[in-house]
């Protein structure tokens, strides 16, 4: 029966489809056993998820054995075994071996830093094959990796000759009719995957794990490539745009604030404050630093017990500390969206790698309006991720560790390089935090020779893998894991601010810390809360004493709520809110990834998915269980209402400037 299926002439591509199969196989059990404890380890749960995770992987190999099937079906048989068939086999069977092979050892270093499949940051990196390139090679031991690998093809090309495979591949009698079921098969799996199965059918459980350990790697990645954007309008929950924007208005409306035009799709609005006499406007210097990869958790003074941020946990006591912040999403460039666009996050990439992302209402404006000069710096190369185009593109000065990639001639901002001589130390992701910040006290220097006041924007490197600094700083050695990184990036912190108080400028100069977005946001929920937690201060603010917020805020708060501080007047486009101006029932908080879109308000979470989907949960802190409910009808339109007014002021321009 089996040689009826799989003629001889078919016995190569038969064990190239087995061989795939026992790898995936070996993948899934992998990563079953690496997140076992967060896993639904239910026998039916398991069963179902290793089912479905089979059926992907038939799909996934048909698409790779389809070329061969076409030309085993097309090619005749007096060609069998012929110099021309002989190179095709070997060359094709050899190469999808390595790519398979590549694959699964790429998924699992995806999977040690995610905890998830391939997904739209792995189409991501493979434009910026320099620094991922260069991070991979500084955080495995590659030359092994890849010997192993090759060792591995070697292997297996020696027990497919030995088995006699490749000799009866091309000695046969194989007719063409005897080719038509194993083709029509293949050919059938494959249209039926490419026509009606998408990647996230694979998505049949309640917890995550499940849903990733059954997707199949280069099938998931595939599916981002083709739809790492989503339109909000055609995949999720809408409201008539009218009552959205109505909605937002009024959450957003303070008695300080007034809507310069209220019957417009768009928030702008004027902000004053009454007491100028009594609080006169305030105009420091701003030093804000974005701290890669915080979560909260590493902080003792948020509850942690690492014992690796002496720094923040002192300046802790002594500043503006926002307890209870959450950050809108996973990656560097959303929490840039979100801190400098002011605005809850839209599905699919952030705004900064988008087209039209140039000319738009930015806190930077506002910065602008007062006075200000503003800089955006960068240890590594702003090509990155677009950030120096989205900064530049929007009035910021780069200084960044450039290497040769141009801004968009476009674009009129300065551009300054962190120069050779400046560096100490230098990874894959750019120059230790230390030479960062000595960057930007040398640039401060420079501007408080002028009058005009400086807001400067720093972008922190030292806590991300491979996690290497300068050995001697502190008592965890250099690329030794992530404790290291965070204990040299507060180490970094504390000796910036021992520098900075030995200028002139310090006295007037506040300092915003704040993390673009936590470590990990992987976990059994498709949003975990506790995930999104990230530390925020304001230190060195005159006159303000310090104290702790423990008020539900979000990451698109901070900037709003400094203005509030320095009691200015001024324009806004944003929807962020004041913290130290909230009442009970104005706490709430955005996390997203690019697919589910989350408001938290009062330990309830209303979750918003492609498909139109919309889930309500009961937050339980103790344990960060999340308990479903039937919905809130009131919480799901407003939930629904922020979400499509920002998705419908980027994609209509409601977010640009107003000339």
């Amino acid at each position: 029966m089996r040689n009826k299926i799989f003629p001889k002439r078919f016995k190569l591509l038969r064990a190239f489809i087995l061989t795939f199969l026992l790898f995936s196989f070996i993948i899934r059990i992998y990563f079953l056993q690496s997140s076992f404890h967060e896993t639904d380890n239910s026998l039916f749960v398991l069963a179902n998820t290793f089912i479905i995770g089979l059926l992907f992987d038939l799909g996934t190999v048909s698409f790779f054995a389809l070329p061969y099937v076409i030309y085993l079906l097309l090619v005749p048989k007096k060609l069998y075994g012929s110099l021309f068939d002989r190179l095709i086999t070997y060359f094709g069977y050899a190469l999808g071996l390595l790519i398979f092979l590549f694959s699964f050892f790429a998924e699992i270093t995806f999977w040690d830093e995610f905890q998830r499949r391939f997904n739209f940051i792995a189409v991501d990196y493979l434009i910026y094959t320099f620094e991922v390139v260069k991070n991979i090679n500084e955080s495995y031991p590659i030359p092994l990796l890849l010997s192993a690998i090759l060792v591995v093809l070697s292997l297996l090309l020696f027990i497919t000759h030995k088995q006699h495979i490749f000799k009866d591949t091309f000695n046969n009698e194989t007719v063409f009719k005897e080719k038509l079921i194993p083709s029509a098969f293949i050919i059938v799996i494959a249209a039926i995957f490419a026509l009606f199965v998408k990647n996230e059918d694979a998505e049949q459980f309640k917890n995550r794990y499940n849903d990733e350990i059954a997707k199949t790697g280069i099938y998931s990645f595939f599916a981002a490539f083709r739809s790492n954007q989503l339109s909000y309008t055609e995949f999720y929950k809408t409201i008539d745009t009218n009552k959205a924007f109505t909605l937002v208005k009024q959450k957003l409306e303070t008695p300080n604030s007034e809507f310069i035009n209220p019957e417009n799709k768009d928030l702008f609005r004027t902000i004053t404050h009454s007491d100028s006499i009594l609080r006169p406007t305030k105009k420091p210097n701003v030093i804000f630093i974005c701290i890669e990869s915080l979560s909260a958790s590493f902080l003792n003074s948020l509850g942690g017990d690492l014992n690796v941020t002496p720094t923040l946990d002192s300046l802790s006591n002594k500043s503006l500390f926002f307890t209870n912040l959450y950050a809108t999403g996973t990656r560097t460039v959303r929490g840039m969206e979100a801190i400098t666009l002011s605005i809850p996050p839209t599905p699919g990439r952030s705004i900064v790698k988008r087209d039209n992302n140039t000319n738009l209402f930015t806190i930077g404006e506002i910065f602008k309006e007062q006075g200000y000069e503003r800089n955006f710096f960068y240890g590594g190369d702003g090509y990155f991720d677009n950030m120096n185009t989205y900064f530049g593109g929007n009035g910021f000065n780069i200084i960044d560790r450039g290497r040769g990639f141009l801004l968009d001639s476009r674009i009129k901002t300065k551009r300054t390089n962190i120069n050779d001589d400046e560096v100490t130390f230098e990874n894959a992701w750019g120059v230790c935090d230390e030479d960062i910040y000595n960057k930007v006290l040398k640039e401060a220097d420079k501007a408080a020779l002028n009058e005009a006041p400086f807001f400067n924007f720093i972008m922190t490197t030292s806590n991300h893998r491979p996690f290497t600094y300068p050995e001697g700083k502190i008592d965890i050695p250099s690329g030794s894991g992530r404790n290291g990184g965070i204990k040299y990036t507060d180490y970094a912190i504390g000796n910036f601010l021992k520098q900075a108080k030995t200028k002139p400028w310090y006295n007037n100069t506040v300092f915003v810390i704040m993390a673009d977005h936590c470590a990990s946001s992987a976990g059994r929920w498709s949003l975990n809360i506790d995930k999104y937690r990230i530390p925020a201060m304001i230190v060195n603010l005159q006159n303000v004493a310090p104290q702790k917020i423990e008020k539900l805020s979000s990451q698109i708060d901070m900037f709003p709520t400094l203005f509030g501080l320095l009691n200015w007047d001024y324009t806004s486009n944003l929807f962020g809110k004041d913290i130290m101006q909230m009442q009970k029932e104005d706490e709430r908080a955005f996390i997203g990834n690019y697919r589910n879109l989350g408001l938290l308000k009062d330990k309830k979470l209303m979750v918003l998915s492609d498909q139109f989907i919309a889930n309500y949960f009961v937050w339980e802190t103790d344990n960060d269980n999340l308990i479903s409910k039937d919905i809130d009808t009131k919480m799901l339109e407003e939930t629904i209402s922020f979400y499509q007014v920002a998705d419908y002021m980027y994609r209509n321009g409601g977010l640009k400037l107003k000339r």
